[in-house]
């Protein structure tokens, strides 16, 4: 894959003796938006931190294979040089800087791009984020949840990225606010940035997504156009929380005569 297409071959990730990721390849092509799906403790947040080269901070560590974006290799750069070739990460929590400005904040994000690029990217965000010009000088503590997340997608927007990732963006959110911040997603995507999503609203990042992927202890067992994993039965009942209705149908009856058979 050419251009700012990221690539992930064959990563396998350790915490000391404990194997979070097993061999796990999959790709984010330019402009596109993918999803990794999984339930808790999958392997969904480590396969960021191993992207982003923050795995250290978290006592893990790639043990096999690796990560590219175009024909630059990632796993031989510092986090600080992921930034600035392209990749930015938006961790799970959104982990603003509380006693900050929300300008603050935003230049804080822009150190790790040109700084000939900052102020059209500081007019992107404020375009996506008109609540963010409006409290500039604000602490970005005394957010809401919604605008914390909002300001942190921002953040990591100011280092002008071509691929963004996000760690459950809608996590906590009500739900209007996270079609909020699906909406934005989409427009970030359709502006140019390749998107990788990991996300426990499985509903949502399908919507999102062009392909997905599923993660299950650390391997993928399931990838596929989005469309086609939202159609699957196994992603319908796991993740979607949708029941095969003929086999509810079929339980039911089954019930009902074990039912009859105690009355009796």
């Amino acid at each position: 894959m050419g251009g700012s297409g990221l690539v992930i071959r064959d990563l396998s990730v350790g915490y000391g003796p404990v194997r979070a990721l097993r061999r796990v390849s999959l790709e984010v092509p330019e402009a596109a938006v993918v999803t990794v799906l999984g339930s808790n403790g999958a392997g969904k947040s480590t396969l960021l931190r191993a992207i982003s080269r923050t795995l250290s901070f978290h006592g893990g560590a790639v043990t096999e294979g690796g990560v590219t974006l175009g024909d630059r290799r990632l796993d031989q750069l510092s986090p600080d040089r992921v930034v600035a070739v392209g990749v930015s990460q938006v961790p799970e929590g959104r982990r603003v800087f509380a006693r900050m400005t929300v300008a603050d904040n935003l230049r804080a994000g822009a150190l790790g791009g040109s700084r000939a690029g900052r102020p059209k990217a500081l007019a992107r965000v404020h375009e996506l984020f008109p609540v963010l010009a409006e409290r500039a000088q604000q602490r970005a503590g005394l957010l809401s949840g919604g605008e914390q997340q909002m300001l942190a997608v921002a953040r990591a927007l100011m280092a002008g990225p071509k691929v963004l990732l996000l760690d459950e963006p809608s996590l906590g959110l009500a739900p209007l606010m996270a079609r909020r911040i699906a909406d934005t997603v989409r427009e970030i995507n359709e502006q140019g940035t390749s998107v990788l999503l990991v996300e426990q609203n499985a509903a949502l990042a399908l919507r999102l997504a062009t392909r997905a992927y599923v993660l299950e202890v650390g391997e993928v067992t399931l990838s596929g156009p989005a469309a086609e994993l939202a159609a699957s039965d196994e992603v319908r009942r796991r993740y979607l929380g949708v029941v095969d209705e003929d086999a509810a149908a079929d339980a039911e009856t089954a019930g009902g005569r074990t039912l009859g058979r105690w009355k009796g």
